[in-house]
């Protein structure tokens, strides 16, 4: 059994929770602690409070109808671009040919983005959303590192990094409103320590997209086809910003669907990956229509 570090909502509002990926969350932690604080400089740290057993500060029993919540609090959730030849090959698609995709992927410096606000990011069983004045939408299942206030990488949980590949695709320029929209990222289930995930050369990631109970879409991929290692992607992201309460980065997507495939109101995403558990959210159109945004 993989130990896991969980996030639930209880009557007494959101607890972390200690427990297992397989099995879910087991036993509440003290009432005060948050992930903010076990990822500050001076915290007591992730590993203490979910590898030793007896060692955490446990309260009781998870209730048996704590609903997990996205495990996450005061941290941001950024995310890298094109750091697999997939997401290369589809950049270069929906943009028809723009080759600073490839300058992108062959460059010292990785492509880096904010994709949701603390607070923002939607958890299991909740919707994610795809825009209404999109016409190409696709889920991006991607590796999601923790770190702590130093930068360090401290665990591992699963993120849906929600895109418009049609706004994406218009203008590079546009890339914020095809990222960063209401239910345009999804992270979950649970945060597995470093000390407790399997190697990343030993990782699969898996996406599966079902209409109506009837599989439209499914792939795996190895995690270790991504071009750029985890340490080289938080040396960036910390090279210039400060994250006190720690912060969550998303590795970039392996797994693109076709041109022919997009998003539907009602469809069901589910994200596996080794040692992580799976991550599933229905889909639910947001926003207004094309146009109905615009400045009058």
């Amino acid at each position: 059994m993989t130990t896991a570090l969980w996030r639930v909502a209880t009557a007494d509002g959101p607890r972390l929770a200690r427990g297992t990926v397989e099995a879910g969350p087991a036993e509440l932690l003290e009432d005060e602690l948050t992930l903010a604080r076990l990822l500050a400089d001076d915290g007591p740290g992730l590993a203490d409070l979910t590898v030793l057993p007896a060692m955490g500060p446990v309260t009781g029993p998870a209730p048996a109808t704590a609903r997990p919540l996205a495990p996450v609090d005061a941290q941001p959730i950024w995310a890298a671009g094109v750091t697999f030849q997939r997401s290369r090959e589809a950049r270069k698609e929906e943009s028809h040919g723009l080759d600073f995709y490839d300058h992108v992927y062959d460059a010292v410096r990785p492509e880096i983005f904010l994709k949701a606000l603390p607070g923002t990011a939607r958890g299991p069983g909740q919707d994610i959303g795809v825009r209404r004045d999109s016409t190409w939408d696709v889920p991006e299942p991607e590796l999601g590192v923790v770190a702590d206030a130093s930068g360090r990488a401290v665990g591992y949980v699963l993120g849906d990094d929600v895109s418009s590949r049609s706004i994406e695709g218009e203008n590079p320029l546009y890339l914020p409103q095809a990222k960063i929209y209401d239910g345009s990222c999804a992270i979950g289930p649970c945060v597995v320590p470093l000390a407790e995930a399997p190697p990343l050369a030993e990782m699969r990631i898996s996406l599966i997209v079902r209409r109506a109970g009837v599989t439209e879409f499914e792939d795996t991929v190895h995690l270790a086809r991504m071009r750029r290692t985890v340490d080289d992607l938080l040396d960036w992201l910390f090279a210039a910003c400060s994250f006190p309460d720690g912060g969550v980065l998303l590795t970039g997507t392996s797994i693109v669907p076709p041109e022919d495939f997009t998003l539907s109101d009602g469809d069901e995403v589910e994200i596996a990956a080794t040692g992580l558990g799976s991550l599933i959210n229905g889909v639910r159109l947001v926003g207004a229509p094309a146009g109905k945004g615009a400045a009058s």
